[in-house]
């Protein structure tokens, strides 16, 4: 680094030269002045509905022109434009308190959001959300600019704080080329929406906040570095382009031919279609969430097994990984999950559901097996956060009864990895989730910037847990994956791969680029990188010493 080089966390691989340009300022806190003494307050009140109304149609229409994690986030932001609590609680400011509408919104938005920052955990995350609808009812109600990213005649680096997930997914590639934030963490909305897109992304970089519009930089997704006034050499190594194949090709392997299965991350049946485009070769995670957001109620069983088909007749043949409900934390169902806990990424979630609503698993594992039955898939059935062997027992025993016999667990508690010899005397496989795996394991948010260098699957001591796992897989042939977003890393996938690892499931975007890392690099290779990485004392250290060892990922421009 030289003294104008800015460091934070790299999320999305790549190097791009661009001028900056930085979001534009937030929505301003409309003025506290009350409505006129003879104003009509129910007409004025009837304002924020219609302004809510319209946003959420303009965000529903935006999530029906994508699909994958963007239509998902979209679907989820134009749900919360309508939320009855935000609106109601507004309508109140205007009619019983004469509030103006625009200020009402802005006072019961940052209500709202206060509330769910004092929850902490990923819900705090929401606030974020909030916030956003907030600015854009505003927008509305007031005639102003709708906020989001600027439109420019030439490519740029657009520069934040953050990204409102609803930004984030919209971001159109041929015009942001990169991505460099002074919030958020790796695995948020923002650095998720970049890897799936393929932009190149910095997060929680120190000093980004000082950037200039029109300023000169060269973005490094894949070290973290932003680089200030570059020299002329450095531009044009960033704006040196490399053909590489935009679809994986053929099947992934180590350069001597060891398999290495290439699967994609899979949120709703529009995202299975562009993951079969793509060439993966099967699902390694297949979030079922979809069907249950937004509801008061499970749906039911039939609504279920349609969905699900939907996204099994795109993988006629071929595996297809489905993860049961992954309620709790930053996704809370009002049929499985308490109203209030005091920290909700170490509550109820997951298949710990099931123990006060068992019948939401039973139907989801009826469903499962009958879309399965109906279509040519490969299914298995693997539980979100499984700690200890008893409930591997029991969630195979569960799968069993309905004829589900490919039934596996998600590792993501330090316990289940530490002890996974026990745990896979009884699953018949386990998928390594080194998002939750890491924030366990560092005991730090996943979602916050202040602690977003510790958030890296890099970590020594995450890879320590992952070789636990392989080994304990090994103890009894089982085979381990990986669904985390440690899987698009082109240069962490060979050290995951020489710990054990069977198989890589990530964002479509990126099975090309891990794909040609690997088959540049033979299983002998990566068994040396993983003991190399291991070596290392810190997360820095043991990303640096393999990208050294890998001169593969400068060919390629990675």
């Amino acid at each position: 680094m030289t003294a104008g080089t800015l460091r934070g966390v790299g999320v999305s691989p790549g190097r791009r030269a661009a001028r900056v340009a930085r979001m534009p300022d937030p929505v301003a806190a409309p003025s506290d002045r009350p409505l006129p003494g003879d104003a009509d307050r129910d007409a004025a009140a009837g304002t924020i509905d219609a302004a809510s109304a319209a946003v959420q149609a303009d965000l529903a229409r935006a999530a029906a022109a994508t699909s994958g994690t963007a239509s998902d986030i979209l679907t989820v932001t134009a749900a919360m434009a309508a939320d009855p609590t935000l609106v109601k609680q507004a309508r109140a400011l205007v009619v019983d308190g004469g509030e103006s509408p625009a200020r009402a919104v802005w006072d019961a938005a940052g209500g709202v959001a206060d509330q769910l920052r004092s929850l902490g955990g990923d819900l705090a995350e929401r606030a974020r959300d909030v916030l956003d609808v907030r600015d854009r009812i505003i927008a509305v109600l007031t005639d102003a600019p709708t906020p989001g990213v600027p439109v420019l005649d030439e490519p740029f680096v657009l520069v934040a704080h953050d990204l409102a997930p609803a930004d984030t997914a919209t971001l159109d590639p041929a015009g942001v080329v990169a991505l460099v934030t002074s919030g958020g963490g790796p695995t948020s909305h923002t650095a998720i929406l970049a890897r799936s897109l393929g932009i190149p992304a910095v997060v929680a970089a120190t000093g980004a906040d000082d950037l200039r519009d029109g300023e000169l930089v060269v973005v490094d997704g894949s070290t973290g570095e932003v680089v200030r006034d570059p020299d002329d050499a450095a531009v044009e190594r960033a704006r040196r382009v490399v053909d590489r194949p935009t679809t994986l090709e053929a099947p992934g392997a180590t350069s001597d031919g060891h398999p290495v299965a290439l699967l994609a991350n899979v949120g709703d049946p529009s995202g299975a279609q562009a993951a079969a485009d793509a060439g993966a070769e099967g699902v390694g995670l297949f979030r079922t969430e979809f069907c249950f957001l937004g509801r008061t109620s499970a749906p039911s069983v039939d609504e279920q097994v349609a969905a699900y088909r939907t996204v099994l007749a795109a993988f006629a043949g071929k595996k297809v990984v489905v993860r049961t409900l992954d309620a709790g934390a930053d996704k809370p169902l009002p049929f499985v999950t308490a109203d209030h806990e005091p920290n909700p990424a170490l509550g109820v979630r997951g298949l710990r559901t099931a123990a006060d609503h068992p019948q939401v698993l039973e139907d989801q594992l009826t469903a499962i097996a009958r879309a399965a039955e109906a279509e040519q898939a490969e299914v298995w059935v693997m539980a979100p956060m499984v700690a200890t062997p008893d409930e591997a027992e029991r969630f195979v025993a569960a799968c069993a009864a309905h004829g589900l016999e490919q039934a596996g667990v998600m590792v993501e508690v330090p316990a289940a990895a530490l002890r996974s010899r026990h745990v896979l005397e009884h699953a018949a496989f386990a998928s390594l989730g080194t998002n939750d795996l890491t924030q366990y394991a560092l005991a730090a948010d996943r979602e916050l910037a202040g602690v977003a260098a510790l958030s890296t699957p890099w970590q020594p001591a995450v890879l320590d847990l992952v070789d636990a796992t392989c080994r304990g897989g090994a103890a009894h042939g089982r085979p381990v994956g990986v669904c985390g977003e440690a899987a698009a890393d082109p240069a962490l996938a060979p050290v995951l791969v020489g710990l054990g690892v069977s198989s890589l499931s990530m964002t479509p975007r990126a099975l090309p680029d891990v794909a040609a890392v690997l088959a540049a690099t033979s299983l002998e290779r990566c068994r040396e990188l993983a003991a190399l990485a291991l070596e290392q004392p810190t997360a820095d250290a043991a990303r640096a010493a393999v990208r050294d060892a890998l001169p593969v990922l400068e060919e390629l421009g990675l």
